[in-house]
């Protein structure tokens, strides 16, 4: 990954390149953005920069065996370290991120970095469960580190999503970031760091990553509803049918999204979150920050004229409310039935 590369971001790709080319890494450091906003593609383009040894015009030369290994996630020197987990796992199997290297490569491959969470739960066909960082990883962390280098740079550890971790890796991970070893880069890429402990926010440098004009995770669900992903006809049909007052008909779809998965069905009422007020901006006429494409931006535009300043946020808070009752494990069809009802009653005739 280069530089060249990521979309956007300009100045803080310049900042990344202003700290190597000064000599002033910091070991421990922390890379925060939304989904979409370039913080993976960012960390892997910083690394494959600070181990190139032919630089040149602020970016690594993109040729070199240390290029090469790194752009295929294949360097000795790069360790990955993500929410993993596995369906039907039995007690005690020990579940780690090497486990799943060849998913992660090719997802990071496909998409150029760009994904997000569930993106990557429904590559390890995870249903109804969570990516998980153990101690045992971050025990494994140490162990790789504790090795010289294999070809004279930096060791590099890319934590994804740190915030997954338990208590016991966090603490483990702390230990690390306090006595570091010599040429070791640590870099954090959270969605979420309030979730962090305050212990390691403060050993970290953290570099906050705005939301880019190039969002690709957005992009891609837009490529997703091109291709009828069914979180996108789920939420078509809804409005539809609340719009032509077809209660009987809205009693069915309820029976259909309460026979997704519970993650699914958290991820189809995000979407709607999303979408909802996507449509609010284009009826405001603030396309450019919609950030649709494809079908989503086809049928939002339509759909935008019945969702105004009356009731964009009660239905907003109505979708909130549900995806609130299904995280604290409410009954999926009373919660989608009592939301499907009252959604329909909000749609500008």
């Amino acid at each position: 990954m280069q530089f060249k590369d990521i979309k956007g971001q300009e100045e803080i790709k310049r900042r990344l390149v202003k700290t190597v080319d000064a000599n002033r890494v910091s070991h421990a450091q922390m890379f925060t953005g939304e989904a979409g906003s370039g913080t993976l593609p960012l960390a892997l383009a910083y690394i494959q920069y600070l181990n190139c040894p032919n630089r040149a015009d602020g970016d690594s030369c993109g040729e070199c065996p240390s290029c090469q290994k790194i752009a295929n996630l294949q360097h000795p020197d790069l360790h990955f370290v993500m929410p993993v987990n596995k369906q039907g796992k039995k007690s005690g199997e020990a579940i780690t991120s090497d486990t799943f290297l060849p998913e992660w490569r090719k997802m990071v491959t496909a998409t150029g970095g760009y994904f997000d969470e569930q993106m990557w739960y429904d590559t390890l066909g995870l249903e109804n469960l969570q990516g998980l960082i153990s101690k045992r990883e971050a025990d494994e962390v140490i162990r790789k580190l504790s090795f010289k280098s294999f070809e004279g740079g930096y060791k590099a550890v890319v934590v994804w999503l740190p915030e997954r971790m338990n208590i016991e890796a966090a603490n483990t991970l702390l230990k690390i970031l306090e006595e570091p070893w010599d040429r070791t880069l640590f870099i954090l890429v959270s969605a979420k760091p309030e979730l962090l402990l305050p212990t390691i926010l403060s050993r970290v440098q953290q570099t906050v990553v705005p939301g880019s004009e190039f969002d690709a995770r957005r992009a891609l669900a837009g490529v997703d509803a091109e291709e009828g992903s069914e979180e996108f006809e789920l939420f078509v049909e809804l409005m539809r049918l609340s719009y032509n007052d077809k209660h009987l008909e809205l009693m069915k779809w309820a029976e259909r999204a309460a026979a997704l998965g519970r993650e699914r069905q958290k991820r189809l009422l995000e979407n709607f979150i999303r979408l909802t007020r996507a449509s609010f901006m284009l009826n405001a006429g603030l396309e450019d920050i919609a950030y649709l494409w494809g079908a989503e931006l086809d049928f939002c535009r339509r759909f935008a004229p019945f969702i105004g300043p009356r009731n964009v946020e009660p239905l907003v808070s109505e979708i909130e409310s549900a995806l609130g009752q299904l995280r604290q494990n409410g009954s999926a069809a009373i919660v989608f039935t009592h939301f499907a009802l009252a959604a329909s009653k909000m749609i500008i005739k």
